[in-house]
Formats: C-alpha cells, structure tokens, sequence
C-alpha cells in the first residue's frame, strides 16, 4: 500500500513514517513536509511541499497514486491562530479541501487528525457525535476541516485527540512533558492550571490509531487519547513523578491569571468506547504511558 504522510516532518509525522516502515514489505511510504527531511532516515521517499499550494500538491499526489493520504500537517499554536486567522486557515482548511478533493479523484482514503478544542469544555467525555462548539479560532479552523470530510463522498477517517507528546529525531516544538521535565530538571518553579482537564496523548498511541484506520480501512470519527481524565495540574505532577523530580516546584494557578489571547475548554477528554469497539485500541493511562515513554528516551 502507498501512504502518503503530509506534515512528516512533525511529531506524528515522523512517529507515523518510523511505525509504517518497520513493515516496508507492506507499505511504501511517501513523506510531504516544508523544507529538509527531518526524520534522520533517508529509506523512504521525501518531498519538500508547501500543501497549501494546490497546483503543487494535486501534481505530486497525482505522481504517487497513494493508496491513503494521512494528513498530519496542520497550524497548533493556539494563541498564534488568534493572531493568524488567514495563516490558520489556508493550513487548516483550505489544505484539507484540496487533499479532499485531490483523494476523491484518485479514490484514495483520505485520514485527517482533529482536535477536542471542536467543544466548548462544559461537558467532559465527550462522544465522537457531541455537537462542537469550539472557543477558539484554532477550534474553529478543525472543525471547519471536520466539515469538509464530512461533507464529502471520500472514504475518510478523523482522529480527534488531546494534547499530544512525544519525541522524533528532530522535534521543531516543544510539548507538556519534555517542557516540565525540563524546567524541573533545571529547578525551575512552574506555574500549571488546575483548573483545566484533558486526556494526554502518547504519539506512539496517535500513530497506531493512524495505522489501524488504513489496516481495517476505518471510515468516520474516532476518539483517541489516554483513558483518565486529568488536570492539567496533576498531569505536571504525574510527570515530575515518572521523571523522580521535585514536584513542590509545581504550583498552581487558575486559567484566568493566564490572560490568553484564545479561550481554552476548561474540561474536554473523550468517550473511547467507539474506538474500544470498532477501532480495537484500548489505550491506556497517562501514568502508564509515561513509563513506556520514559523508556524510548535517551
């Protein structure tokens, strides 16, 4: 099967391309990402694209004839797409509209990563079919792509997910995890809301997720992220825990003294059981996963 991975160079990018071509008998695989490759393996093909250039994108995906198109480009500075609606947008709409269409001509299944900012954070748990009401621009630019798969007559597949961590090669940004081990191993003091509840995600998890949507040809929206829902408060504290680092160092603090350009949901998490049952994932605890990350660091 040819999976063409676009955004390859970011965290699930190159988790996803690691995971495929540990079975390269099986799938070939095709990276798009701006600039260099930075995956730091050179045995599998690369293209330097910008995807929001549709002429650009439509002759390249047109010369692979992928199989499956996974879409895990895509603008996540929540603040920065308050500031650039138009940037957010042409990456987290309009990208998706062109792959849209580009996959229904070449019947390709197109698999797309959303995000539990689509809810407004009153309700917790919440279902794959939850009315969205999102608080930010960059909530409103996801669900504005949700809207477009929907909408269409592709074979698609959504993966909503929280706050996702890991590590790649070459990571360009920073995440929750690495950000508190770091600042703790340093003895720095860190403020962290408490006031805040999300379901981390393991990237490892995220790309398996990717995997299992293309092996069973998966259609619709699925929910992925650990299974217990935390503050974001404890998550910190669960982290400096895994790590042996003073968690005294951890104070904290209501979203309110935060003064954020763009509103988060106070309480988002997900209801798995979908995936529990037509995905076959059964993902773990925060806590759990910890120590299977802790375990591929350096």
């Amino acid at each position: 099967m040819k999976i063409a991975i676009t955004g390859s160079n970011g965290l699930l990018g190159q988790t996803l391309v690691n995971l495929l071509l540990k079975e390269s008998e099986k799938y070939q695989v095709i990276g798009l990402s701006r600039g260099k490759n930075r995956s730091g393996r050179d045995d599998f093909e690369y293209v330097n694209i910008d995807v929001t250039n549709e002429d650009e994108l439509k002759k390249c995906l047109f010369r692979i004839q992928p199989d499956f198109i996974v879409n895990t480009a895509a603008m996540t500075n929540v603040d920065a797409c308050e500031d650039e609606k138009e940037n957010c947008d042409l990456l987290n709409v309009e990208a998706v509209r062109f792959l849209t269409q580009i996959s229904k001509e070449l019947k390709a299944h197109l698999i797309h990563i959303s995000t539990d900012f689509i809810f407004d954070g009153t309700q917790g748990y919440y279902k794959e079919t939850d009315k969205p009401n999102p608080l930010s621009y960059y909530g409103l630019s996801k669900l504005k792509s949700e809207t477009v798969l929907t909408n269409s007559t592709i074979d698609y597949t959504i993966l909503r997910t929280i706050l996702v961590y890991g590590i790649v090669h070459d990571l360009g940004r920073n995440n929750i995890v690495l950000w508190v081990r770091d600042m703790l191993k340093e003895n720095k003091e860190i403020t962290i809301v408490n006031d805040q509840f999300r379901m981390p995600t393991y990237v490892e998890d995220l790309a398996i997720a990717c995997k299992m949507s293309i092996d069973k040809r998966a259609k619709g929206i699925f929910n992925i992220s650990s299974n217990k829902l935390l503050s974001i408060y404890e998550i910190a504290r669960q982290i400096a825990d895994a790590f042996d680092l003073n968690k005294d160092l951890i104070m904290p603090i209501s979203t309110s003294t935060l003064n954020q350009k763009a509103a988060r949901p106070a309480k988002t998490g997900f209801d798995l059981s979908k995936t529990n049952k037509e995905l076959g994932f059964y993902p773990k605890s925060f806590e759990e996963d910890l120590v299977r990350f802790k375990e591929t660091l350096p």
